[in-house]
């Protein structure tokens, strides 16, 4: 019987040994760190931005008369000279209004000698009525009537002078609108875009219909990116800035800000600055409207001491291994104090705006370290202040041991002290 009571205690204990071994694989595994090495090398920080493609200087040529289109002289991609003939208006309507005004300029020119002649004839009359007055033949009445007339024929003149000038006016305005059904080039460049056909009517109304887009010159290009508010303070003229385009993904295209416009453009609540970026084009793969994934350099350091990013994201476990942190969860049992954990260290006036990583000793130990960060680059970031020397390893991760890859491999229910739950436990 006493055998027996031996044997079920050996059994109960080695099951208990089992159980732990399964759970915590060996309870006294320590951490195994992921490093990295400080280095020393360059870090360019960069501002990312989408921007479109356009050309420097683009002109919309469009017509300042109404009528319809009656022949077209250039097409897309045409190369035109300043004054160059590309479209024509018909121009038959124009043509008898000009006419018209002509001859109303010769009517009023017409009238004007005829109101001359009038004005000579009141004057004579008013010579004779004075000679007859000064003999007291003639009564103040008469002499009033005559000064009268030769005043009103003298107004007349003056009106018939002024419609000369109406009339000239219209016949300038007639031969103007006549001249604008002929649609020359403004400068020399390259046409972008045709906007319409042979008999298509234009309106010029309030807004001048766009006939024709020309390009300056497709050999320099810009790119208007939209520059988040965030990221605007570290953009400067003369800056460099790349940039890659879906027609060729494997080619970096190289330019300078240009210009940092000081509009911003609001959309839905998000703040923008258009950035200009220059960009030589001489062989013409860039085309307007292209979208561009721009990068612009705002920060350099040659020579920097960095840490990688991943640094800043490591904290260290509460408890001193993987294994008892595991079995503890298991059982229930908390944390230790945080007496027992590293602590971090406290940023002083030196250390305002700093970071904290985390080095390892030469025990393998790890070590907390407050840095104070410099530019970055996304990957790897500058330290400008802090304990740390080119070589010395900073943690990044920890390596995840066998038992505690045992242990979240278990079922849900197991290794808690509790059995797995099902749908009559929750009354379903």
């Amino acid at each position: 019987m006493r055998k027996l009571l031996w044997i079920g205690v050996v059994l109960i204990v080695g099951g208990i040994a089992a159980r732990q071994f399964w759970l915590t694989g060996v309870g006294s595994e320590q951490i195994e760190y992921r490093t990295a090495l400080v280095e020393r090398g360059p870090i360019v920080a960069v501002v990312g931005a989408t921007g479109t493609i356009n050309p420097v200087t683009s002109v919309q040529v469009g017509a300042q008369v109404t009528g319809k289109i009656i022949s077209l002289h250039a097409d897309f991609n045409s190369v035109v000279k300043a004054g160059e003939v590309i479209a024509r208006i018909d121009p038959s309507l124009f043509q008898a209004r000009r006419d018209q005004a002509a001859a109303n300029l010769v009517n009023a020119k017409a009238m004007l000698s005829k109101t001359k002649t009038e004005l000579a004839q009141r004057k004579r009359e008013l010579d004779r009525t004075q000679a007859l007055f000064q003999r007291e033949l003639l009564s103040q009445n008469d002499l009033d009537v005559a000064l009268t007339a030769y005043e009103a024929a003298q107004a007349q003149v003056d009106v018939s002078a002024a419609q000369i000038k109406q009339a000239q006016a219209l016949l300038e305005t007639a031969d103007w609108d006549l001249k604008y059904t002929v649609i020359r080039s403004p400068v020399n460049g390259i046409v972008i875009a045709r906007n319409v056909e042979v008999g298509q009517t234009v309106t010029a109304g309030f807004t001048t219909p766009n006939i024709f887009l020309i390009a300056l010159d497709l050999t320099k290009m810009q790119v208007d990116t939209n520059v988040s508010e965030s990221d605007i303070g570290g953009i400067r003229e003369g800056q460099e800035a790349f940039f890659t385009v879906d027609a060729y993904p494997r080619v970096e295209f190289q330019g300078v800000v240009r210009q940092v416009r000081n509009a911003p453009i609001i959309v839905q609540n998000v703040v923008t600055y258009d950035v200009v970026v220059e960009v030589d084009n001489q062989d013409l793969r860039l085309k307007p409207g292209m979208t561009a994934n721009v990068s612009i350099t705002v920060a350099r350091k040659d020579d920097a001491l960095r840490v990688p990013n991943a640094a800043f994201r490591f904290s260290p476990p509460q408890s001193g291994t993987v294994g008892q942190k595991a079995a503890d969860s298991g059982a229930g049992i908390t944390k230790p104090p945080a007496s027992e954990s590293p602590q971090r260290p406290k940023a002083g006036r030196g250390n305002q705006g700093g970071k904290t990583v985390w080095k390892l000793n030469d025990a393998g130990d790890p070590t907390p370290v407050a840095i104070q960060p410099g530019i970055s680059d996304g990957s790897v970031t500058e330290v400008i202040e802090g304990e740390l020397q080119e070589r010395d390893k900073i943690i990044i991760g920890t390596v995840l041991p066998k038992g505690e890859r045992k242990a979240n491999q278990l079922p849900p229910g197991f290794g808690s002290g509790q059995r797995p739950t099902s749908s009559r436990d929750k009354g379903l």
